[in-house]
């Protein structure tokens, strides 16, 4: 079982800059990122981790809410997701995309309050369909 994940070097630099930018760690911005990835209906695409990327710890990640997020992960693949494929094959293909997505509200807010108001209505918008 793999208990460590490397990301690609873009979404390291994307992270790097979210952080500078909001002043949330990279841990935290990670799990807004599955948060937007596992919103939109179709599969993430598979990425390789380089040796630019950041690398984390699976419970830096998850915490204590590791069956939560694995189990948005094996509801969003519609199926049962074996533990070496939500991780870190999966994990790693919802946060490459769902940190590309956070990046592009955070250009479209302008700002770490903006966004946060932004993220929030996204929220209630994906319960009312839900």
């Amino acid at each position: 079982m793999n208990f460590r994940l490397k990301t690609t070097a873009t979404t390291g630099e994307l992270l790097k800059n979210l952080q500078n930018s909001t002043g949330l760690t990279p841990n935290l911005l990670a799990r807004i990122a599955i948060s937007l990835s596992v919103s939109v209906k179709e599969e993430p695409e598979e990425v390789s981790s380089d040796s630019q990327g950041i690398e984390f710890n699976r419970n830096t990640l998850t915490g204590d809410r590791d069956y939560f997020y694995k189990a948005l992960i094996r509801q969003h693949a519609l199926r049962d997701v074996s533990e070496e494929e939500y991780f870190p094959h999966l994990f790693n293909a919802h946060l490459t995309r769902g940190v590309k997505l956070l990046n592009e509200e955070y250009k479209h807010a302008g700002n770490y309050d903006k966004l946060l108001k932004n993220l929030l209505k996204l929220s209630e918008e994906n319960l009312k369909e839900a």
